[in-house]
């Protein structure tokens, strides 16, 4: 926001004529977008780790009116950090915020069930988090970038499965629904 200070004499460079001071003006305060942004995404509260995506729902866009965070979200501009569920919400492709949040807490009571998975909650700003699979970190072959499961508005599955990695060259997310993950998990485990 821009606030001007009151007790400075505006005066041209040549100094002969005198513009009346500041404070003789009425304050002018704009809001930033992107400012506000920021504080509508980040949670509330103290600073905890989150053992998954609902603890980690503390923030305004987490609790506000639905719409209300959709216009706020596109006044700001697509480009803004924001969750896969608005991203996806924002196009018309996921019915509600509630609906999001039924995919990661059907993720979560599938992996967080499971010995070996952990969450990790420090992703992307505005982003919800990943879940590993600690043991596809190390094997036969040495260290390995995890199995990951991610939540994501690519596709309508909404989950990015990527396979342990070994070796130069991106890893390819695989698409898959919740359905399909808790289907396919064992088979994962035991890749790794």
């Amino acid at each position: 926001m821009t606030v001007l200070d009151p007790d400075v004499d505006a005066e041209s460079s040549a100094g002969s004529t005198r513009l009346p001071r500041q404070r003789d003006h009425a304050l002018r305060v704009e809001p930033m977008l992107a400012l506000e942004w920021s504080h509508a995404i980040e949670p509330a509260g103290g600073a905890g780790v989150a053992a998954g995506p609902a603890q980690g729902r503390r923030a305004w866009i987490h609790r506000a009116d639905e719409q209300q965070v959709l216009a706020l979200y596109r006044a700001v501009g697509g480009t803004a950090p924001a969750p896969w569920w608005l991203r996806a919400l924002d196009r018309g492709v996921l019915p509600s915020r509630a609906a999001g949040f039924a995919v990661e807490d059907e993720v979560t009571a599938l992996l967080s069930a499971r010995p070996g998975w952990v969450f990790v909650p420090w992703a992307a700003e505005g982003e919800v988090g990943y879940w590993e699979f600690v043991p596809s970190e190390s094997g036969a072959h040495g260290p390995a970038e995890p199995t990951t499961a991610q939540f994501t508005d690519r596709h309508a599955g909404w989950v990015d499965l990527l396979p342990a990695h070994r070796g130069p060259g991106p890893r390819r997310p695989v698409e898959v629904t919740p359905a399909e993950l808790r289907e396919r998990i064992a088979d994962l485990e035991n890749l790794a």
